[in-house]
């Protein structure tokens, strides 16, 4: 064979894979676009539930229709509102993050201006704690629509952890005129817990229960932040009662059951305790459960199995962690979370690693700034605290924890008259403070 007929067939048959590859990689991406995400089944009695089999229909149907024609954008966007929702009742945020911004890519593709996309993919971006740029996307759907009151409720999350906090209450002002409902009333109650409000805090968050319809999963999840917050003000009786009544309007809540659990806990009833939180645990996947868990153990002297449960949390969280910084799709930023984690088992240096990283991502949140203090305290550098513990204080918070680590690393760094201050304020009243904290604070007090 000639060298030119050699060399003609050399092309053609480099034209004909690179053909094949292209189609091959066009079909792919086809199949990757038009997947769509099966729904889990749910844990315990929930699974079996009158709702859950609704939402399982509702599920099926759209499903189908997006079968028939990938391009209905109203189906994709219900099936996300499905999965968000869906993620809230499971913990299953990893899965349902994924799945619901899978639909959303998929609208935004042929709307980019779609404003109830642009809504949900903002709220997942905050659900996976990429706070910037949930605002940059919160934002650009407030462009198209200034009258809708949720996404005034976004802007107020998004300043939040941010640490803008003036801003956080200029939009949750403006929320409240738009929409006044239970998604503005506990974003006013959570801000004015923030400025140190308990009294105001517990009276919007008491509005936000009563405009919500009893048993909904967010009128309980409400429910269950107003008996957080008197918690914190020492009134585990007023707490208890509305627990109970969460769980009577929707049995098997998780959230109302771990609420049971830290009333046992303050109670001392620790056997009552771990039940309450290994059953919670058991119906939702939340890492929260499992850290009331090692606690628990370690003051029950279990620490073997406070050991266990702790690198099990750490291996989760590292998981998600890392799923978040190859895939802007999945897992969520979970360094302050990491950073106590690792602190649970004394591995400081990991722990200020984290809080650290977290940190230089939103150098203004008051919560980051406790958890570098907290961090160097913990190393013994009570200096290196003493800044990030003020940045903390600026809102003039009265959360109990917050006022007893204060009150310790001013102790540490030589100011008794501040230290004296916070430790009081943190120790006169019966607020809900991890026992080991308490202690450590009560002693500190009885020397100044």
């Amino acid at each position: 064979m000639k060298k030119k007929n050699i060399y003609l067939l050399s092309i053609a048959v480099f034209i004909i894979a690179t053909t094949a590859i292209v189609i091959n990689y066009n079909q792919k991406q086809k199949a990757k676009e038009s997947y769509i995400y099966e729904l889990l089944d749910r844990k315990g009695p929930a699974a079996q539930s009158k709702e859950f089999l609704a939402v399982k229909k509702r599920a099926t149907d759209l499903i189908a229709a997006l079968a028939l024609n990938p391009n209905d954008t109203k189906s994709s966007l219900k099936l996300a509102s499905l999965y968000i929702q869906e993620a809230r009742e499971t913990g299953n945020y990893v899965y349902y993050d994924m799945a619901a911004m899978h639909q959303l890519k998929s609208v935004l593709k042929l709307e980019p201006d779609n404003f109830n996309a642009l809504v949900f993919k903002a709220l997942i971006e905050m659900s996976q704690h990429h706070f910037a740029d949930g605002l940059t996307t919160a934002a650009k759907a407030r462009a198209i629509n200034p009258y809708n009151g949720y996404i005034y409720g976004l802007l107020v999350d998004g300043n939040v952890e941010m640490g803008r906090y003036d801003s956080a209450v200029v939009y949750a002002d403006k929320m409240v005129s738009v929409r006044p409902d239970l998604t503005s009333y506990s974003r006013v109650s959570y801000l004015r817990e923030i400025y140190g409000d308990y009294t105001g805090a517990i009276k919007a968050m008491k509005m936000a229960v009563e405009t919500g319809g009893a048993g909904d999963e967010h009128t309980e999840w409400t429910r269950v932040q107003l008996g957080s917050l008197y918690e914190k003000v020492g009134d585990y009786k007023k707490a208890d009662t509305l627990y109970q009544y969460s769980l009577a309007l929707r049995p098997g809540y998780a959230y109302a059951i771990a609420g049971l659990g830290r009333v046992a806990l303050a109670n001392k009833d620790y056997k009552k305790a771990i039940g309450y939180f290994e059953q919670a645990d058991s119906l939702i996947n939340d890492n929260a459960m499992k850290e009331e868990l090692v606690d628990i153990y370690q003051i029950t002297g279990d620490s073997a199995k406070a050991q266990v449960i702790a690198n099990a949390v750490i291996a989760d969280l590292s998981k998600d962690a890392k799923a978040a910084n190859d895939d802007e799709n999945i897992g969520h930023y979970a360094d302050k979370e990491l950073a106590y984690a690792y602190l649970k088992i004394k591995d400081v240096d990991k722990a200020l690693e984290h809080a650290l990283l977290e940190y230089n991502r939103r150098p203004d949140n008051i919560d980051v700034n406790e958890a570098v203090a907290w961090m160097y305290y913990n190393k013994g550098d009570y200096t290196k605290a003493l800044p990030y513990i003020k940045v903390a204080l600026k809102t003039n918070s009265k959360n109990p924890t917050l006022l007893s680590r204060a009150g310790l690393i001013f102790y540490k760094a030589g100011d008794k008259t501040m230290a004296k201050t916070l430790l009081q304020a943190a120790t006169s009243s019966n607020a809900y403070i991890a026992q080991s904290l308490r202690t450590e604070s009560i002693e500190a007090f009885k020397t100044l």
